[in-house]
């Protein structure tokens, strides 16, 4: 099997280039990254076939001249696959640009409080290690581990407050799972006004 250098080269760059893509927040830019990063990859495939035969549904031709089918029909493949993913990340951009005028994927809010809650547990295990470890503690040293001790509690709390108004949705089902259209959140808007005036 012989491979071109230039293919493999090319092969390689669009899956790096993709794959810097992937990387970023904006939903346009991993789209695109999934795209590019799928043409390199059936371009690795195609081009580790080696040169092209003959076709392999002529008879009577030598089986060592005809063009390997299997790679062409997993690109094939990979083509209406990256297709498929193309339109559902098109889709779910546009919808997040509806609703938060941004196609930026945020944070997971979940992830930030597991990591929040790991590190106070951590902060708060080397401070009573710190405080057990000495002599009789003196009175100032008890003070500053309750201080301390107050002020990691008051940190996890402030976040569970900061989540707790995050979650606090509109209230309709159907609007906070599933999303509403901007003119819906315009028009609650009017009614609000116009139920205060």
């Amino acid at each position: 099997m012989t491979m071109s250098a230039s293919l493999l080269a090319t092969a390689v760059v669009l899956c790096a280039v993709g794959g810097i893509l992937m990387l970023t927040r904006p939903l346009t830019r991993i789209l695109l990254g999934a795209v590019i990063t799928g043409n390199g990859i059936n371009l690795l495939v195609l081009s580790a076939t080696g040169s092209a035969g003959a076709a392999p549904l002529l008879y009577g031709v030598p089986l060592r001249r005809i063009t390997d089918p299997l790679p062409q029909a997993i690109a094939l493949t990979a083509i209406v696959i990256t297709l498929a993913t193309t339109a559902f990340l098109l889709a779910m951009a546009y919808r997040s640009y509806q609703l938060t005028g941004t196609d930026e994927v945020h944070d997971d809010l979940e992830d930030r409080r597991v990591f929040l809650r790991a590190e106070v547990l951590g902060e708060r295990a080397e401070l009573r290690e710190e405080y057990r470890a000495g002599p009789r503690p003196t009175r100032q040293e008890r003070a500053r581990y309750r201080e301390e001790h107050r002020r990691l509690r008051a940190r996890l709390r402030a976040d569970r407050a900061l989540q707790a108004r995050g979650r606090d949705a509109g209230g309709d089902l159907w609007h906070d799972v599933l999303g509403a259209d901007p003119e819906d959140y315009v028009k609650d808007k009017d009614d609000d006004r116009g139920a205060a005036g």
